[in-house]
């Protein structure tokens, strides 16, 4: 039995943030920004929209794709670090707003790497005989966290959702397998201090700036270079196959030179990876279900092709996926 994506979806907010924008917020320039990270501009959800809704906004779009009601959904898997609160999970939020009535809901938390966290442990359910049609999404409002007098962080993030629809298919099409890893010791070098158990919200967290994102860009820029392509090559190696049976690659959208790093790595033409992240910056785990809706709308992506995600995050993480479209 194989496991197969039969609808995409996705939704990112209205409001754009360009690097012209952030010129009048902060000591940077669109010159500095393009040519380190590729990004040009990102999206920005409004006061009243939260993980939730983007992720209900997404959701609703793979499930008319896949040509289903939500009534037939049997869980709902939601990968995001920016949950509208700690609990409900979002994926109780999006099941009530989705009338999922019938639909187990949990979410997971592996920061940029949690879609394919989130595809791996559904495919799992499937495979089982334990679910048969599972909506996975990954859905982040980033700029809630995000810094805008840090320079060196608010230039990189963006807010966006995208969501699949998983069910049983025909032995040898879809999720063919995966690799996930994790190394706790790199903590400390993408993280949110504050808001846990360890650092309650407080007057002096507040005003320590705790409950903004954290990052080692330099560490974590040789930790995504080092792992990005070798997990995917881990992945291929499982079924037999090797780079050359890339069709496509959608790799987390993080920055260009990491994406161009691994697609050297790799020896991987740039045809055949797809880039986003001029248009949205970082949405952590939805940059792949996004990129992956657009390059299926795109018609970039065709029957039989073999494709790759791949991606890495805060934890640390990382992870890939090899897909018989």
């Amino acid at each position: 039995m194989g496991v197969i994506i039969t609808g995409t979806g996705h939704y990112v907010p209205e409001r754009v943030l360009t690097n012209y924008d952030l010129e009048k917020m902060v000591d940077t320039s669109d010159e500095w920004i393009t040519t380190r990270t590729g990004i040009k501009e990102r999206r920005i959800a409004s006061e009243n929209e939260s993980t939730s809704t983007l992720a209900t906004k997404a959701a609703r779009r793979a499930l008319d794709s896949a040509g289903i009601s939500p009534e037939e959904i049997d869980l709902i898997l939601v990968a995001t670090a920016t949950p509208d609160m700690l609990f409900p999970s979002v994926s109780c939020l999006v099941q009530d707003q989705l009338g999922a009535v019938n639909a187990a809901a949990f979410d997971i938390e592996a920061a940029c790497t949690g879609f394919i966290y989130a595809l791996t442990i559904a495919q799992q359910f499937i495979i089982t005989d334990f679910y048969s049609k599972i909506l996975v999404i990954g859905a982040e409002t980033l700029s809630k966290i995000t810094d805008y007098t840090d320079r060196n962080t608010c230039v990189l993030f963006g807010d966006g959702a995208g969501a699949v629809v998983l069910e049983k298919g025909e032995e040898g099409k879809g999720i063919l397998t995966a690799d996930l890893g994790a190394d706790g010791t790199g903590g400390k070098l993408l993280r949110l201090p504050a808001g846990g158990s360890l650092h309650p919200a407080s007057i002096k967290t507040v005003e320590k700036r705790m409950h903004y994102t954290k990052m080692d860009g330099k560490e974590v820029f040789k930790f995504a270079a080092r792992n990005m392509a070798s997990s995917a090559i881990k992945s291929l190696n499982k079924v037999n196959m090797n780079v050359k049976d890339i069709d496509y690659l959608i790799p987390h959208q993080a920055n260009i030179r990491i994406i161009e790093n691994a697609a050297k790595r790799l020896h991987l033409e740039k045809e055949k990876i797809y880039v986003n992240i001029d248009k949205y910056g970082n949405m952590s785990s939805a940059s792949i279900p996004v990129a992956l809706d657009e390059a299926v709308k795109g018609h970039f992506i065709k029957k039989d092709d073999t494709i790759v995600l791949v991606g890495f995050g805060g934890g640390l993480t990382w992870g890939s996926i090899v897909i018989k479209w």
